[in-house]
């Protein structure tokens, strides 16, 4: 039951809290490698070793020489060696007791690993009261994504904006869309479907929701996902945490956040155009007009059909 666990972390304060909460609420915590790329000012501390037998492997550099999130997690990505399991996460996150054990329990009712699926969603939410994390209260039943009210499709690039909606549901419920800073598969997912490091950060879920679909992969919402997002608000409790984006941080850079948006912009469009991008493009299995069926996206004529704004019942 080994997994790989990557974790993309841009100057985050949280990054080791992140893999010591992993390790202590794991049920096998030898059985677990963490793949990290840090991305830090100078003079910050780095992560040395683990205990408890985890492993680690980490790729380390200034924050001056980020080129964004998805880059970094494409980047994190090599560092898989061939474990059962896959998990990408954000570097701010909390788990629940045998989250491990609990994972791998609902992929492999859903028949992984030999069946090609993902289980992903954004999180519940915790947050710090006198230093300790603390969960929210569970919603309950499971956080399914679809777009969100009033929003469409921009004249100018193919970005939606998706939220979570709770549904009163015990059993998986098939997904359309997945949530980067939390998404469970079998292992071969990495040679599969690897990651764009030329997109950035907005469309990056629709991106990958789309590739996965194509290459006949299954998108799952679970009930009781067992790890917690710490979310970047006025109520979370944790020091502050920078951005990518952040203007201090641009000063020492020589390409702008937003020229690397705009090219972000233009490889999504070319995906949903089913442009040739190698590796990096659609499957073959299903077709992108097999999705807009599917989810109600539909990316060729721009649309987006009621489906797209409702949870599934199933």
């Amino acid at each position: 039951m080994r997994i790989f666990i990557s974790i993309a972390s841009y100057c985050d304060p949280l990054l080791g809290f992140t893999v010591e909460r992993a390790i202590r609420s794991a049920a096998a915590p030898a059985h677990l490698h963490f793949g990290v790329v840090d991305q830090s000012l100078a003079g910050t501390p780095h992560m040395v070793s683990l205990g408890a037998g985890a492993r680690l492997s980490q790729v380390r550099m200034d924050a001056a020489d980020a080129r964004g999130p998805c880059w970094a997690r494409a980047l994190a990505m090599t560092l898989y060696d061939g474990e059962e399991w896959y998990l990408q996460l954000d570097s701010h996150m909390d788990f629940e007791a045998g989250w491990d054990e609990r994972l791998v329990a609902q992929a492999t009712a859903l028949g992984a690993p030999h069946r090609p699926l993902a289980i992903s969603t954004y999180p519940e939410a915790f947050r710090f009261e006198d230093g300790q994390p603390v969960h929210a209260p569970s919603l309950g039943g499971v956080l399914t994504q679809v777009v969100q009210a009033g929003c469409g499709f921009a004249p100018e690039h193919p970005v939606l904006t998706f939220v979570a909606c709770p549904v009163a549901h015990a059993t998986p419920v098939r997904a359309f869309h997945v949530g980067a800073g939390c998404l469970f598969a079998p292992g071969r997912i990495t040679q599969a479907v690897p990651y764009d490091p030329w997109l950035y950060f907005h469309g990056e879920e629709q991106a990958l929701a789309l590739r996965l679909y194509t290459h006949g992969w299954d998108l799952f919402h679970m009930p009781g996902l067992p790890v917690r997002h710490l979310y970047n608000d006025a109520v979370s409790g944790a020091p502050p945490r920078p951005l990518h984006w952040d203007e201090e941080h641009e000063a020492a850079r020589d390409v702008s956040w937003w020229t690397l948006e705009q090219r972000s912009r233009a490889r999504l469009a070319a995906l949903v155009a089913g442009e040739d991008l190698g590796i990096y493009g659609l499957g073959k299995v299903r077709s992108i007009a097999d999705f807009a069926a599917f989810s109600g996206i539909d990316y060729a004529a721009r649309t987006l059909a009621p489906a797209a704004f409702t949870p599934r019942a199933a």
